[in-house]
């Protein structure tokens, strides 16, 4: 019979020994937590904290997919915005920038999306919230009233307005979002500086669009921009 020799180790020698084990361990986990927090702090736009076209576009999707036509697609312009920086500086603009931004993420809630379009000195953010069928005109209304209300500076209140579109996949026969985010901008052009926000038909749908987008947006190079 063939015996076994087993040596023991002295208890504190095993604690150093797994001491030791557990620091490159930690370690990895600490650069993992900065990795993914760096990877986060990417995704969104440095001065609004809205995500980045990159980082909202297939979210959006993934949104939309899950939730269907409880899904609400909505595009936001501020009015005037030119006018914040020339008359007040450009401190007062990017205050009016994140002050809307807060406003459609508290309005969109912690599962909702909020990015900014653009790149950076975009005056547009783009969300998608879940909004049952029968809610979406009062929610419209309630963001319309929060977004409008005055925004404190040093030099005193500030007004805005912010015009807003919206699109609904039962109301639009389709889930794309691309799609739905052209229906959701031809109705806020259609209700441009009119205070009240717009939400798409059909008919918003169907506008023709060049480059993706409806005729006169940035990058058609098909006319004006409204401001």
């Amino acid at each position: 019979m063939t015996s076994t020799a087993r040596v023991m180790w002295p208890a504190r020698t095993v604690t150093t020994a797994l001491a030791a084990a557990a620091i490159p361990a930690a370690g990895w986990a600490a650069h993992s937590i900065v990795w993914h927090r760096r990877l986060a702090e990417a995704s969104r736009d440095k001065l609004t904290g809205a995500l980045r076209r990159e980082a909202w576009e297939p979210r959006i999707q993934w949104f939309i997919d899950r939730y269907g036509d409880n899904a609400l697609v909505l595009i936001g312009d501020v009015d005037h915005f030119k006018s914040f920086n020339d008359d007040f500086g450009h401190h007062v603009g990017d205050l009016v920038l994140k002050s809307t931004a807060a406003r459609l993420m508290a309005w969109a809630g912690r599962n909702g999306i909020v990015g900014r379009m653009g790149g950076d000195g975009g005056d547009e953010f783009v969300a998608c919230a879940w909004v049952g069928a029968g809610r979406r005109h009062i929610r419209l209304d309630q963001l319309n009233h929060a977004l409008s209300q005055p925004i404190p500076t040093s030099d005193g209140m500030v007004d805005i307005a912010v015009s807003i579109g919206a699109a609904a996949p039962d109301i639009i026969g389709t889930r794309d979002r691309s799609l739905l985010q052209r229906a959701a901008d031809t109705a806020m052009y259609a209700g441009k500086h009119g205070g009240q926000p717009v939400l798409a038909t059909r008919a918003h749908a169907d506008v023709v669009s060049v480059n993706g987008r409806r005729p006169g947006r940035i990058g058609t190079h098909a006319g004006p921009e409204a401001a």
